[in-house]
């Protein structure tokens, strides 16, 4: 009667830990695959309700010294000691800007035009959709990175299909100033918009809410389906430490910084006690988070798979 031999566990992961150094005798190569460096996808779409939404990186750039951005009100020191608890670098960082496609069904709509057009088409075709294709263009605001891509490199429109439709008190605002970029980027298209107060509607599930501050007419606008929200927070928060970590912190790009301080706290208080998930313009790509209170402050969470089920 033969026996079969055992073997204990120990000797069998002995033996398979052994394996890639025997392999690696054989002399056998493969070309090395090449160093390309950091990547993202350029679009992710999540569901919320019967509607698709689509945030889209349009671009990504970093930025030299940003506490000359974010914490102005606070000295260095403090700066150093919330970027080093939070382990991120002092001498850059890294802003994302990051458009929003909205699919109800019925039409298809864009949250903001990003730097250029041809940075915000290319994240739509990657999302597989066409400039032709969007009904919609709102603008939260007048801020260069969100007007950017209205209009090609040759001045001709990115989305020839499509309707406009803003904030009163924002457009308002920017036509009273001499402004080049809001003559040549918005303007032209001031017979194809709507103007929207604060309540106002863009269409069914899409409310706008006033967010002054940032900008004198900033809004932000709430997408809901089927019992399901996400908002629309465009620049309320800047960045996910510096500016929703510490939302007294001031920030260069805010118009008005008590205002835009103020207003920051009470939506960063409204997501947090909602449980409401956000897109942040500015926010680590892609773009997508939660809020929860920390001691005087709030903390960021980035989405997992909440809005996929």
């Amino acid at each position: 009667m033969s026996h079969t031999p055992k073997i204990s566990r120990r000797a069998a992961l002995a033996s398979a830990a052994a394996l890639p150094l025997a392999a690696a005798t054989v002399g056998t190569s493969y070309a090395a695959a090449p160093i390309t460096g950091a990547q993202m996808s350029p679009f992710q779409r999540l569901k919320v309700g019967g509607f698709d939404v689509t945030t889209l990186l349009a671009g990504t750039v970093p930025r030299d010294d940003p506490h000359s951005i974010f914490g102005l009100n606070v000295d260095k020191e403090t700066f150093d000691s919330v970027s080093a608890a939070a382990n991120l670098p002092t001498d850059k960082a890294q802003f994302f800007f990051t458009p929003t496609v909205v699919n109800t069904g019925g039409e298809l709509v864009l949250f903001d035009t990003g730097l250029s057009g041809v940075g915000t088409v290319a994240a739509l075709e990657a999302a597989g959709y066409t400039a032709d294709q969007i009904d919609v263009v709102v603008l939260t605001h007048m801020h260069g990175d969100h007007i950017g891509g209205m209009t090609l490199e040759d001045g001709s429109p990115t989305f020839t299909n499509a309707r406009y439709v803003t904030g009163r008190v924002e457009y308002d605002a920017w036509a009273a100033q001499d402004n080049d970029r809001f003559k040549s980027k918005v303007v032209p298209f001031a017979e194809k918009m709507t103007f929207l107060e604060d309540g106002g509607s863009v269409a069914s599930g899409l409310t706008a809410m006033g967010a002054f501050g940032h900008t004198p007419g900033h809004m932000n606008y709430m997408v809901e389906s089927e019992g399901t929200q996400i908002y629309l927070g465009a620049d309320f928060a800047n960045h996910y430490i510096w500016s929703l970590g510490h939302p007294d912190w001031e920030v260069k790009f805010d118009m008005d910084k008590p205002a835009a301080a103020a207003m920051r706290r009470k939506i960063l208080d409204m997501l947090a006690a909602d449980k409401v998930a956000f897109v942040g313009y500015h926010m680590p790509w892609p773009g997508v988070g939660y809020v929860e209170t920390k001691d005087s402050g709030f903390t960021y969470v980035p989405h997992s798979y909440q809005l996929m089920l």
